[in-house]
């Protein structure tokens, strides 16, 4: 399937629905069990339930946002030398990490014009793709 902007976003069910809905659940569950367990002889391992679905929430969201910040840090050394290459000169400082993440669809004829126009107009990353004429397609991205 050809890449482009209306399918480049990677989303996984079992891990952007699924997995996410069963962790509320079980947090929310763990709420109301912890609630009702005070006075009870149950509060200590109903502490230690919610701890842990409060653990797993963070684990959730971590495993996710670490390897994206590593890949973004790639794709800007990957599109500032691509910059260098095509200008002679490395990426304006003026731009924003999820502007040269969106930059990185288009093709190099035009590149540079889009980075100007990027930063000129302080263009979102949305604005950015849809932007892009000629997609250059990432199968790699997360």
């Amino acid at each position: 399937m050809e890449q482009n902007f209306k399918n480049h976003t990677r989303f996984i069910t079992s891990y952007h629905r699924i997995l996410a809905l069963f962790l509320i659940s079980g947090l929310i569950g763990a709420s109301v069990n912890l609630v009702e367990s005070f006075g009870t002889d149950n509060l200590y391992a109903a502490s230690l339930l919610m701890l842990l679905f409060v653990c797993c929430i963070m684990l959730f969201w971590f495993v996710r946002v670490f390897p994206l910040k590593a890949q973004d840090r790639a794709i800007r050394a990957e599109e500032n030398f691509r910059h260098f290459i095509l200008s002679g000169k490395p990426l304006p400082s003026g731009l924003r990490i999820s502007q040269i993440v969106a930059l990185r669809f288009a093709s190099d004829e035009e590149f540079l014009e889009l980075v100007q126009k990027a930063l000129a107009e302080n263009m979102t990353n949305k604005a950015i793709k849809l932007t892009i004429k000629n997609w250059k397609p990432d199968y790699h991205r997360v």
